[in-house]
């Protein structure tokens, strides 16, 4: 996709805009930012759950790029070496806030209760989208560790190996707290249900 992509004014493709801001073009660099802004703030939001700070996090994100495009070689996409960069400016930011990337707190696995499907249930399309509401207030809600580990594997599609190296914990620790964020998702959404239910 690198080469393919032309910015707004129609000028210059990713590929030359890449090359021109590693000379320090101005222009260049904000045909990258207007290209990709809007996924690594949703990535910053996404992890962090606050817009203040995902707004802030991106433009760090951004700075990191400024500094660092001259080492961008090539060797991955374009997107993916940003989108890891800012991925690690996110959990430098955690770092330093002092918030617990590996929670103390562990959550009890409750048994599967379905519920039961009657004539007259609400339109399923309809329902999934008040269920995709549900499930982002869920995962903002988590505990920032087990929401990092959570948006980074089960979102954006890292393997724990990758994961594990990124924020600076073992495989096992990684898969440990995907797995407690999971519970902890399907506990909030299985009570937002039976919440509904009552009404």
């Amino acid at each position: 996709m690198t080469g393919a992509i032309k910015s707004q004014s129609g000028r210059l493709t990713e590929a030359e805009a890449i090359e021109r801001a590693k000379q320090g073009d101005g222009e260049a660099f904000e045909v990258l930012y207007n290209l990709h802004k809007r996924r690594v703030y949703s990535l910053c939001l996404r992890m962090t759950a606050n817009t203040a700070q995902a707004e802030d996090l991106t433009q760090e994100a951004f700075l990191q790029l400024f500094r660092k495009i001259g080492t961008f070689r090539g060797e991955s996409a374009f997107s993916t070496w940003l989108h890891r960069m800012a991925v690690n400016v996110v959990l430098m930011h955690l770092r330093k806030k002092g918030l617990p990337v590996v929670p103390l707190e562990d959550t009890m696995e409750t048994d599967e209760d379905t519920t039961k499907k009657e004539p007259g249930a609400q339109d399923a399309s309809l329902a999934g989208a008040v269920d995709r509401l549900e499930l982002q207030r869920a995962v903002e809600a988590l505990p920032p560790g087990y929401r990092s580990i959570f948006v980074l594997h089960d979102v954006e599609g890292f393997e724990h190996n990758e994961i594990a190296e990124m924020v600076g914990c073992s495989i096992g620790n990684s898969k440990s707290q995907l797995h407690k964020a999971r519970l902890k998702l399907r506990d909030a959404l299985k009570k937002h249900r039976a919440e509904k239910a009552k009404r």
